[in-house]
């Protein structure tokens, strides 16, 4: 509907002064119309005229109710028959842009051996939600998770391990219950933490324990007691990942990359560009980011170990290799932006293709709203399960859905890019911009759905004229299509919650005013309610929220 009045305006403008505009319409409060454009200003600028007359002109020609405003806006208000059909056609009009395209969407990205932290909690949940509005949007979404399972903080778990069971014996592993085992891991990794900074021979002994593990991967070791130690408490973690993403009804991820899988073709493309993108600087290989503006990074160290930095040049040649993607989504924390701007300036010299199709969001800090419940085993940082323990406290016994479904809701409702301050008992509230207002409002709809008794299907018709709160609610559901495209142009979820928040008010106030069944009005009232509720059911799906029948 947005692009037939448009078009016409356009087609005015050319026919009354041979001019070719651009008409952008944006939506005013209601009681200024439906839509308004400042093309009268665009063309006074070019013509030397006042626009209010250029206004007056155009509306004079339009065949539409249009009026000019102000200085010169124009404010069109569409007819009620034809807000109704936009209303009942919101979600057969979403446009696929991306159809035909793959996409790979990296999000979460936690270490194996570690605990998840909010952080990671956040960039899963908002990950899962960008790629349901591109998979929407018509792409092939290849949904890819990385993590590191060499490092540091791998030799600090695995040295943990090994004290926690005696030494080298995988036989001992088999003692620990399944449920405890991701949490037993990363455990250790906090203990082998506090013992590296404790004394040099500890961390010595982490050092080398940190070397072993590589030694594993070049050796290709499955059999030996120390691999089968590390193998399995790797996979454990990864196992502790699955059943976190499966409580938040995430759908699963199409790969893993391990740093240990990207960790050679890493070093091999550096190298392959040593002494034209990357150089030699005591005893390590370097990209200097400074004409860039940017900063010196190291991309191998100079005991011969590719950095993050390196492993994340791997990571990008893989995931192209393997998926051949149009577009590469990321979400990180804020602390990872100027080191993928390096790596990604590295890669523009020799490939940039790939930076060209590679979009990168970061996101802020998570902490409770109160500064509460900081984790002692993440220091000043809060942990995914602070935060989802937390929430079923507030709950006080609430169904596990609808709790998971209000964390989700309170991180997506927010725009990438800030700290979040989370409130747990905001977030499972029902009044105020929570999850579960939107989930009740669902319910709410399908229960009067129920109810409707009248067989007569609603009949569009031109004469049709609708009271304040049928239009109001007619009108808000036409806007879905718009707020999608916003939100699949920002790759922001916020979008479509700000909206389905606005939605589900002007349909309460439509409930408190309206009766449908029995009312004489109940099949057009029924068609309204009808559209609702497969728009709020569209829209919390792509947020990835239950919706649930009751409440």
């Amino acid at each position: 509907m947005m692009e037939t009045y448009k078009q016409a305006i356009e087609t005015v403008c050319l026919e009354l002064f041979e001019q070719e505009v651009t008409v952008i319409l944006t939506r005013p409060e209601e009681q200024f119309g439906d839509y308004s454009t400042n093309v009268a200003m665009q063309l006074a600028a070019k013509m030397g005229t006042k626009p209010r007359e250029i206004a007056e002109q155009i509306v004079e020609k339009l065949d539409m109710d249009a009026t000019v405003a102000g200085a010169g806006f124009i404010n069109v208000r569409v007819a009620d028959s034809a807000v109704v059909s936009s209303a009942s056609s919101a979600i057969d009009s979403l446009k696929k842009p991306l159809d035909g395209q793959i996409v790979v969407a990296e999000y979460s990205d936690p270490n194996p051996f570690k605990a998840l932290h909010a952080g990671h909690l956040y960039t899963s949940l908002v990950g899962d939600a960008v790629a349901n509005l591109m998979e929407a949007a018509g792409a092939e979404v290849k949904r890819v998770n990385f993590g590191g399972d060499v490092g540091l903080h791998v030799g600090k778990a695995m040295w943990a391990i090994l004290q926690a069971i005696g030494g080298e014996n995988p036989e001992k592993l088999k003692e620990l219950q399944k449920s405890d085992r991701a949490k037993w891991v990363s455990d250790r990794y906090v203990e082998g933490h506090k013992a590296y900074e404790g004394d040099e021979q500890t961390k010595n002994n982490i050092i080398n324990m940190n070397k072993r593990v590589y030694q594993v991967h070049t050796d290709q070791d499955q059999d030996s007691a120390f691999a089968q130690i590390y193998w399995t408490c790797r996979q454990w973690s990864y196992d502790g990942f699955d059943s976190l993403y499966e409580l938040l009804n995430m759908k699963p991820f199409d790969k893993y990359y391990p740093e240990s899988a990207v960790d050679r073709l890493g070093f091999e493309t550096i190298n392959k560009h040593l002494g034209t993108v990357y150089e030699k600087s005591d005893g390590a290989i370097i990209f200097r980011g400074e004409p860039f503006g940017l900063f010196t990074q190291v991309f191998v160290n100079s005991q011969g170990f590719t950095t993050y930095a390196g492993k994340d040049v791997g990571l990008i040649q893989q995931k192209y290799i393997d998926y051949h993607y149009d577009i590469s989504f990321i979400i990180t924390d804020f602390s990872q932006k100027d080191h993928l701007s390096v790596v990604m300036k590295s890669i523009e010299q020799y490939e940039p293709e790939l930076v060209a199709k590679t979009v990168h969001h970061t996101h802020g800090r998570i902490n409770f709203a109160d500064g509460s419940k900081m984790s002692s085993r993440g220091g000043n940082v809060v942990m995914a399960e602070d935060v989802l323990e937390a929430t079923f406290a507030a709950s006080k016994g609430g169904d596990k859905s609808i709790v998971l479904g209000a964390v989700r809701y309170s991180f997506l409702k927010n725009r990438i890019g800030g700290n979040i301050a989370y409130d747990p008992n905001e977030s499972v509230a029902q009044e105020g911009n929570s999850g579960p207002y939107l989930q009740y409002a669902l319910v709410r709809a399908r229960a009067i759905l129920k109810k409707v008794t009248d067989s007569t299907a609603y009949a569009p018709g031109a004469d049709i004229k609708l009271d304040e709160f049928e239009r109001s609610l007619a009108r808000k559901l036409s806007m879905y299509p718009e707020t999608f495209e916003a939100a699949l142009a920002d790759y922001s979820p916020h979008h479509i919650c700000g909206y389905l928040y606005e939605l589900a008010q002007i349909f309460n106030r439509f409930y408190e005013n309206s009766r449908v069944a029995g009312d004489q009005r109940e099949a057009l009232r029924a068609e309204l309610v009808g559209s609702y509720e497969k728009v709020l059911t569209h829209g919390l799906g792509l947020l990835g929220m239950p919706t649930p029948e009751k409440m």
